[in-house]
Order: structure tokens, then C-alpha cells, then sequence
């Protein structure tokens, strides 16, 4: 089935843009109209939309013992949480401009979990928050040369602390069938994977075969 989006780019009007915060992210203060379902113009509206910057994420499979490698570590936007602000989670980053989410995604996948990777696919592309946030999220699964199990890496410059796992897939998928995955970038990966990990082993366990 084919769908359109009623409007577009062109049917929005920035009316002032003023950067409000800038810290290690930043604040857009945006007055702005767009069109309405009636085709007149809204009221000048305000938002402060958080700047983030552009993410990747990359989801390390290795077919050969049939387990993803992910990462555990603190994360202070969770310390509300009853049980827990440490995460269990794919491999992410933040694109800097210049660098292509190939580039990023490999670096990452190094220095966060000491894992060298081949092929990538494409998992999926969007936004996690766009009624308040610019950031845009591309998503992938790598499949895993080698990793770091059981160390401990990431940069202290950047605080970093992260615990490096290697989880079956059958273990994994148990997790999120009972809701202990609270990741949004993870959760999304992995069920890209609950749908397509079977045939995504099948295909790189017969490349490893033939190879």
C-alpha cells in the first residue's frame, strides 16, 4: 500500500529562530506557522526544540555462536528509575559534521566495546522525540569479527564506563519479551532482529561456509 504525508517542507514558516542554550547540546527558541488540515495557515506558534545532534547505533551480531554483543552503562537520564539508571544497550554515537554513520558507527563500536566489525545492514531511520528534539537516529546491525567480552572500556575523558556482554540471541529476545529492555534505540533494533535475526544468521552463517 502506498501513503502520502499531506504536507511538506514548504508548508511550514519560520517566522525567528533564536538560540537560547548552548552548552554541550543546545535550545532553539522557534516561532513559526504551518498549515492545517484546512488548508488556512496556524497561529504563530512557539517551541523549544532541543538540539542533539544526529545519532547512530549499531546492533554487533555474531552468527557464529548465534549472540549480539551489547553494553551496559550508567546513564543519567534514567535516574528516576526504581530499579536501575544503569542500561543495557546497543553501540551509539553522535555523527559530528563531516563523518559519514559508517565511520561513526566502527569508531564506536572500538572504543565502547572493543569490537571490530564487516557487514553492516540497514535497520531503520527516525526520530525518538520530535515533538520537542531535532536529533535523527540511523540504525544498524553489524556483524561481529570480535569483541571485547567481559572488559571494561571507554574513554575516561568523556566518563565513560561501559561493560562489554555477549548475549544469546534466544537470552536477549527472552529479555525483551519481558519488558527489561528501556532503551528506545535498542528496543527498535532488536525488534528489527526478533523479526529478521533467523534469516540474517542463515545468510551470514552460509557467507562464513562459502568462505
Amino acid at each position: 500500500m502506498s501513503f502520502h504525508l499531506r504536507f511538506g517542507a514548504n508548508d511550514v514558516r519560520i517566522l525567528n529562530d533564536e538560540r537560547v542554550f548552548d552548552g554541550y547540546f543546545g535550545v532553539q527558541k522557534l516561532t513559526l506557522q504551518h498549515r492545517c488540515f484546512s488548508g488556512n495557515w496556524s497561529a504563530p506558534i512557539t517551541r523549544e526544540v532541543f538540539e542533539r545532534g544526529d545519532a547512530v547505533g549499531v546492533l554487533p551480531y555474531e552468527p557464529e555462536t548465534d549472540s549480539l554483543i551489547l553494553i551496559e552503562q550508567f546513564r543519567a537520564g534514567s535516574l528516576r528509575d526504581e530499579q536501575s539508571p544503569w542500561m543495557l544497550e546497543l553501540i551509539a554515537g553522535i555523527v559530528e559534521p563531516g563523518e559519514s554513520d559508517e565511520s561513526v558507527v566502527r569508531r564506536e563500536s572500538r572504543e565502547e566495546a572493543g569490537c571490530e566489525l564487516d557487514e553492516l545492514v540497514p535497520i531503520a531511520t527516525y526520530y525518538p522525540s520530535a515533538g520537542a528534539c531535532t536529533e535523527h537516529v540511523r540504525l544498524f546491525c553489524g556483524r561481529v569479527l570480535s569483541a571485547a567480552v567481559g572488559e571494561v572500556l571507554g574513554l575516561a575523558e568523556e566518563g565513560e564506563d561501559i561493560l562489554v556482554h555477549r548475549i544469546s540471541r534466544s537470552g536477549v529476545l527472552d529479555l525483551l519479551q519481558r519488558n527489561q529492555i528501556n532503551n528506545g534505540h535498542t528496543l527498535v533494533a532488536l525488534q528489527w532482529f526478533a523479526l529478521h535475526g533467523e534469516r540474517l544468521r542463515d545468510a551470514w552463517t552460509r557467507g562464513i561456509a562459502e568462505s
